[in-house]
């Protein structure tokens, strides 16, 4: 595992509950060169007198140099946390998704706020419809079978499209490549209900075909 000590004063923000690591603030960055290499490779983060902080996500091309997975020195970074993060997630929303119109598009995953740093995943027409997922951090995107999986167990949707925001993945040193990464792929349009409208929309992209 790599460890990120974080200089002297910088622990601050992370004590607080502020989930990012920029670059500015680490003092140096310990382990396999293969591993410092891979984007999202877990880390242990420490303060300058050698203190545990966090778990973390690390990628040494973006300039968010990691991204925090847990404070807890006793929860380890492994498939059985990232399904309970996604299955907390999902069942967080699963009140609003039931009583929701199924053409609405639907956020089922938010990110750090979820405890899945760079995650969103959105979910359109219910269980036979389709889950539409962004991967914008390393952490996740190194995660993505793990995540995929838990997904579809969690919401029984068997259709996993992979979105991609070309500006964030090539800011996180990630290749730009969607795809469905379970079942099938979306059609072009869509009727997707925006407030009391129904708006033809492509959800691989989100772009809104003009009326």
């Amino acid at each position: 595992m790599l460890i990120i000590t974080i200089k002297q004063g910088k622990e601050k923000g992370l004590l607080s509950g502020e989930p990012w690591i920029y670059v500015s603030a680490i003092e140096k960055v310990e382990g396999k060169p293969q591993e410092r290499n891979k984007a999202g490779a877990t880390a242990l983060v420490q303060s300058s007198s050698r203190q545990f902080l966090a778990r973390a996500a690390y990628n040494a091309k973006s300039q968010i140099a990691a991204r925090v997975w847990t404070l807890r020195e006793d929860e380890p970074v492994d498939h059985a946390m990232i399904k309970r993060r996604v299955q907390a997630a999902v069942l967080k929303r699963t009140e609003a998704l039931r009583s929701a119109d199924p053409q609405a598009l639907m956020q089922l995953v938010n990110g750090d706020k979820d405890g899945l740093p760079g995650l969103l995943v959105h979910s359109y027409g219910g269980t036979g419809g389709y889950l539409v997922c962004q991967f914008n951090a390393g952490g996740v995107d190194l995660w993505k079978v793990a995540i995929v999986q838990a997904l579809i167990k969690a919401t029984d949707c068997p259709n996993v499209y992979e979105r991609c925001d070309a500006l964030l993945r090539k800011g996180e040193g990630l290749p730009v490549a969607p795809r469905a990464l379970a079942g099938d792929e979306p059609p072009q349009r869509l009727m997707v209900r925006d407030g009391g409208k129904l708006l033809p929309m492509d959800i691989r992209t989100g772009f809104t075909y003009p009326r």
